[in-house]
Formats: structure tokens, C-alpha cells, sequence
């Protein structure tokens, strides 16, 4: 079969009860065309999010998740359905570049962080994912996922209080919408509390949008070249481990909705997404991921059709070519953002401990309640230490706390014949 082939599903007009539309199946163009779209609506309120919080050019970030998206389906062999939009992982580390080195250097650390992933999916592809599975166990992924949303907490705080009356409602408007609309809408909810968010801040006068009348509306994304300093590597390391367990948990939703094997794809995900986030920051976009948003619209739809994301993808490139479009979305008032990272910082954090649930663990052995709340202390509290010229913050810290003290004590407690 070509790669770029599907076969119809059925008239190619509708999926019958029980039934789901295979990622090398399609529905008639028109109705694969609309599902595209709405895949575009559901990643867009999270990935320019990123880029508007970071600094960086949404729509040079828009782009490169473009890019990313066709580089994932063509590793990937078109066997594994998925948009590649800004991670949330990358906000800490990217703030914490621009602040010590410019956006330049914070560029060279996505890159860094690309490379790594990339490698880790070759020693995937070759070596499987038992390993990843030994040394990051649901305790250990979990808290580094949730120390990342706690040590956000500060940002979030700030944001909301430059104007906390339009940051509540844009709050609240995702919270309402979320449980008020089924399907689609539900899964909008980011973009429709940003709509109403700012529908708030435009009545309240505190929109600036004198760089939306200067920006012209056809042209190519802003480019920028990345700068590399060794000294910020740690800061995104702790990314690297927060994708791998994303993609694999991608990989693993994917395979359990199709009922297809797909574990053999693992490694090329991988590699797929390190590729897509190190183009992304050789050029100035934010690192890239697999986004839940989308899993959402395939399990709604049943149609897990590859067809839909390089639909999705041709979407998201138009729009990156509007200078206007991305400075509108540049221009989004600090109380808008502060409601909507209000939310969605906090839901990082959660998820850390929605890990922990699905794993199964079990926080009446000290081996993993120990080394658990160390790591969310120093990533909370965002304890600092300076070695040299490297300094090492909350998020890096807590992470190789996490790491260490888990598996220094579950060897003294395999030692002491006290594991459980």
C-alpha cells in the first residue's frame, strides 16, 4: 500500500454503530476535511498558548508544529494517527533560558532536548521500551510531570493578578464549557475561554493592537537562529523523560482504541517527535508533543484516519503564513493568559497524579511516597543550586531527586530483603 493512500471506509459517508475508521482508512474527502479542521480547533488553544506565554512567535510556532506533524505521520509510516502541537513541559525550561541567555539560547535548548529524544527512540526501535519502563516507573514519571505544573504555579500567579477580573472569567469560562458541551465544544474549551476571555479584555480597553495593524497578511513566519550554551542543558533535560512518557502513552491510547499492535511504532514516535522539536527549534518554534486534545476528537469521531492530520497540518501551515493572524494572537492580554494557565498549569500537575493512579501506586510503601515528595518539594519550591557557571533550578532538581532517591532506596530495600 502507498504511504500516501487510504482505502474508503465503507460509502464513505458515515460509520456504523461499533465500527471505527482505521488510520489507512478515509471518509469521503469533504468529511475528512472537516475532521482535519476540527483537529486544527482542538490543538489550537493549547500549542499558541506556549509560544504567547514563552515569548516566542506564534506563528513561526504554528509552522514548525505544521512541519512536525507531517514528519511524525511520514516516520511513522502513516500507521499512527497524531497532531504535533507545543508541549507545556517546555515552559519552565524556556523561561528560564530566556532569562539567563536570550531567546537564542533557549532555542539551543529545545534543540539539545530534540536530539536526546530522537536517540531515545532509536534506543527504542532497537532495544524496545522495557528498559524506559524499569527506570522510570509510574512513581518516577508522575512526579516529575506534576513538579513541572507545581513549579509554574508562580507564573500562573502572576499572570492573573495583571488583571485578575478578566483572568477569572476567562477561568471560568473554561470551566463552564468543559462540563456544559458535549463533543467537539467540550474539547474546545481552551479556545472558547480564550474567545471570551478576550472578548472581556477588549470591552476592559486592555487589547494593544498596533502591531495587528502594522502586520501584513500574507508572508513567511519570523525565523531565528539558535544559540548554544551547555550550561541550560540540565534545565531541559527533565523534558526528554516528560515526552518519552507522553509519546509512549500516545502510542498505548492509539492501540487501545484501534485494537492495532503498535508497540513496533514506538521507537519511530520517538524519533518522529525528537526530529519535529529540534526542527522546531532550529528555526524559533516551541518544542513539539503528541496532543490528548486530538486523542479526544478521534475517540468522539471514531475516525482515526491519518488522512484527517495532513489535513490538519495543511490547515495549521496557511495560517502560520498570516503575519496578522500571528500577531493578533501575540497581542493576547496578560488577564487572559493568567486565567487560562490557571487551568491548564494546574491539569499538569494533576496529570502527574493521574500517572500515579494508572500505574497503580502504592504510596503506603516508603519507597515510592519518600522519593515522591522530596521531588515535588524542591520542584515546588524551586529550589536553586549553582555549580560553576551551571546553575540547576526546581524542575532539574526535583527530577533527579526523583530519580535517585527512588532508586537508591528500592536497592537498599532489595538489599535488606524489604521490597515489596
Amino acid at each position: 500500500m502507498a504511504l500516501m493512500s487510504w482505502t474508503l471506509h465503507g460509502d464513505g459517508r458515515s460509520v456504523s454503530p461499533g465500527a471505527t475508521v482505521a488510520p489507512r482508512e478515509r471518509l469521503s474527502w469533504p468529511r475528512t476535511i472537516g475532521i482535519g479542521a476540527q483537529h486544527v480547533l482542538a490543538m489550537f488553544g493549547a500549542t499558541f498558548l506556549v509560544p504567547v506565554l514563552t515569548g516566542f512567535p506564534p506563528s513561526t510556532t504554528l509552522f514548525f508544529s505544521a512541519i512536525g506533524t507531517v514528519l511524525f505521520l511520514l516516520i511513522t509510516g502513516n500507521r499512527l494517527p497524531s497532531y504535533l502541537g507545543s508541549s507545556f513541559a517546555f515552559i519552565a525550561p524556556i523561561g528560564a533560558a530566556m532569562a539567563s541567555g536570550g531567546m537564542g539560547v533557549a532555542m539551543g535548548g529545545i534543540v539539545m532536548t530534540g536530539v536526546l529524544l530522537a536517540v531515545v527512540g532509536v534506543v527504542v526501535h532497537l532495544a524496545g521500551t522495557r528498559w524506559i519502563e524499569v527506570t522510570m516507573p509510574p512513581v518516577v514519571t508522575g512526579s516529575i510531570v506534576m513538579l513541572i505544573g507545581l513549579n509554574l504555579a508562580g507564573t500562573a500567579k502572576g499572570m492573573f493578578g495583571s488583571s485578575p477580573l478578566t483572568a477569572l472569567v476567562s477561568a471560568l469560562s473554561v470551566l463552564v464549557i468543559t462540563v456544559a458541551f458535549r463533543g467537539i465544544l467540550g474539547r474546545l474549551s481552551i479556545l472558547l475561554g480564550a474567545v471570551v476571555g478576550g472578548i472581556v479584555a477588549a470591552i476592559r480597553g486592555e487589547y494593544d493592537l498596533s502591531a495587528v495593524t502594522d502586520a501584513a497578511w500574507f508572508g513567511l513566519p519570523e525565523l531565528h537562529t539558535p544559540r548554544f550554551d551547555l550550561t541550560v542543558l540540565a534545565v531541559f533535560v527533565p523534558v526528554v523523560l516528560v515526552l518519552v512518557a507522553e509519546n509512549i502513552g500516545h502510542v498505548k491510547s492509539v492501540a487501545a482504541m484501534t485494537g492495532d499492535n503498535l508497540d513496533p511504532v514506538t521507537g519511530r514516535a520517538l524519533l518522529a517527535d525528537g526530529l519535529a522539536t529540534t526542527v522546531a527549534g532550529l528555526g524559533g518554534g516551541s518544542g513539539t508533543t503528541t496532543y490528548a486534545e486530538n486523542i479526544g476528537v478521534m475517540a468522539a469521531t471514531r475516525v482515526y484516519s491519518t488522512a484527517a492530520y495532513w489535513v490538519a497540518a495543511a490547515f495549521a501551515m496557511l495560517l502560520s503564513l498570516s503575519p496578522k493572524f500571528g500577531a493578533l494572537i501575540a497581542a493576547t492580554p496578560g488577564g487572559v493568559l493568567g486565567g487560562l494557565a490557571l487551568v491548564l498549569f494546574g491539569m499538569i500537575a494533576v496529570l502527574g497524579a493521574r500517572i500515579w493512579v494508572q500505574g497503580n501506586v502504592d504510596f503506603g510503601n516508603p519507597v515510592t511516597l519518600m522519593p515522591a515528595g522530596i521531588a515535588l518539594i524542591v520542584g515546588a519550591a524551586n529550589f536553586v543550586w549553582v555549580a560553576g557557571d551551571m546553575t540547576f533550578e526546581g524542575i532539574a532538581l526535583g527530577t533527579a531527586a526523583a530519580l535517585v532517591t527512588y532508586h537508591l532506596m528500592a536497592l537498599v530495600a532489595r538489599w535488606r530483603g524489604a521490597a515489596r
